[in-house]
């Protein structure tokens, strides 16, 4: 008998822009099961965004900045041999998001001493603009695909 996991049929909207990627994001922010909380911190920084951008609604800033942090490949290890390898595979869609994500949250909890929604505002708006430390890491994750370019023929 397999775990059960939240499904994705489940998943519905955020209650102000009824979008599910926001709705994920909000409950990957959450701790303790607080989601209130968590959709403060998400809906605050989504103001600060409006303000730094006022002709844009922040939800799309918000959607372009996951879908530029999304990695297109990464590098998986394959044991061939008796060696392991790092080998360079396509990311699917679902994972290419969950990565998107924990990776931005994972920026933002690194940086300390500041309230989260401004965190979480600035490193969307890094995202959005290609910068920020969630990108450095997609970056990362790219290059070393590239380098690993070699192995691409034990993909399986």
């Amino acid at each position: 008998m397999g775990r059960i996991t939240a499904s994705r049929k489940q998943l519905k909207g955020d209650p102000v822009h009824g979008s599910l990627l926001a709705s994920k994001f909000i409950n990957c922010l959450m701790w303790d099961g607080k989601k209130s909380n968590a959709q403060r911190v998400f809906y605050d920084a989504l103001e600060a965004i409006q303000k730094r951008f006022p002709d844009q609604p922040a939800i799309e800033v918000f959607t372009q900045a996951v879908e530029n942090v999304k990695p297109n490949i990464e590098v998986r290890s394959k044991r061939v041999g008796g060696a392991s390898y790092q080998v360079p595979m396509q990311v699917n869609r679902i994972r290419q998001q969950s990565l998107a994500i924990r990776w931005l949250l994972l920026a933002i909890r690194e940086k300390k001493g500041r309230p989260t929604h401004k965190k979480l505002a600035e490193e969307l708006i890094a995202a959005y603009k290609r910068e920020g430390a969630a990108m450095t890491r997609r970056e990362n994750v790219h290059r070393m695909a590239d380098a690993n370019k070699a192995f691409a023929h034990f993909a399986w």
